[in-house]
């Protein structure tokens, strides 16, 4: 049960730290804008490129806004982008995998071309073509980014799928006329959880990576508003004589990506048992 669960994810250290930092980022990604002395678009026209102090808890900017109120704002933005896009992507490419590897004809050579169309796009140009397109928002680029992470893992579901339609409980259940939908959610996908919930745990961080590194481009989130992208892009310049906006970015940056894939790992040791260490004498 639940309880069973909780007690053997609370066993994996990985999973634990990563859950703690994740939780935590979030917390101080929603709750410390309300804590903040300012806001994110706020301007203090009396301190321009202020080092850290007791009105401005990260420094500010040469252009006087506040450094903690901007990096939280970019955060956000970044957690929130990265959710989503992994919610998408790896939902398509459930959906398209199991359908195609539990059809089969026609329904799967027409998915897996399209699969393969996709797959030889140059990705990072497409992206780079239309991201600055779409407005220059966190949210415009969601589907983008989902719309080229979903391909590998669903020829992989395919392949996972295609042999477990043929274990004994799924023909059992075909021959007793259940349906093929329910078939699928009843007994292939269970199956799949722990590749799609590593799968899940890799698109957050690559998601996370891929809008910070549009943005600080210059082809993702544009101003007025802000992510950790163009805050590491702003404050990469002056590093090394104030090196607060670009380190608190940067900082944070791979926080959430160290988080997210400590979680996956542990989530994955939960959900597959063969992949958890087996002491010598061969109990778990």
């Amino acid at each position: 049960g639940f309880a069973a669960h909780a007690r053997r994810l609370a066993r994996s250290r990985r999973a634990v730290a990563g859950l703690a930092l994740l939780v935590l980022l979030f917390a101080l990604a929603f709750a410390g804008p309300l804590v903040s002395p300012w806001a994110w678009d706020g301007t203090d026209f009396t301190a321009f490129r202020q080092g850290p102090s007791a009105g401005h808890w990260l420094g500010t900017t040469p252009s006087g806004r506040d450094v903690f109120a901007l990096t939280l704002r970019g955060m956000r933005k970044s957690l929130l982008t990265g959710l989503l896009v992994a919610a998408l992507s790896t939902g398509l490419a459930a959906v398209v995998g199991t359908v195609a590897g539990f059809a089969g004809g026609w329904p799967d050579r027409l998915l897996m071309w399209g699969v393969d169309l996709l797959l030889v796009l140059p990705s990072f140009l497409v992206v780079a073509v239309l991201a600055p397109r779409l407005g220059g928002s966190g949210a415009a680029l969601v589907p983008l980014l989902a719309a080229f992470l979903w391909m590998v893992t669903a020829r992989v579901v395919r392949a996972a799928t295609i042999s477990l339609r043929e274990r004994e409980y799924v023909l059992a259940a075909r021959f007793l006329g259940v349906s093929g939908p329910r078939v699928v959610l009843r007994h292939i996908v269970p199956q799949l959880s722990s590749l799609l919930v590593v799968d899940a745990g890799l698109n957050v961080s690559v998601a996370v990576v891929a809008e910070s590194g549009l943005s600080y481009l210059g082809l993702g989130v544009r101003p007025p508003d802000v992510s950790l992208g163009t805050l590491i892009a702003d404050g990469g310049p002056a590093a090394t004589d104030r090196p607060w906006p670009f380190l608190s970015a940067a900082g944070l940056l791979v926080l959430i990506v160290l988080a997210v894939n400590l979680l996956g790992d542990g989530l994955r040791d939960l959900l597959d048992p063969a992949s958890r260490p087996h002491r010598p004498g061969g109990e778990p």
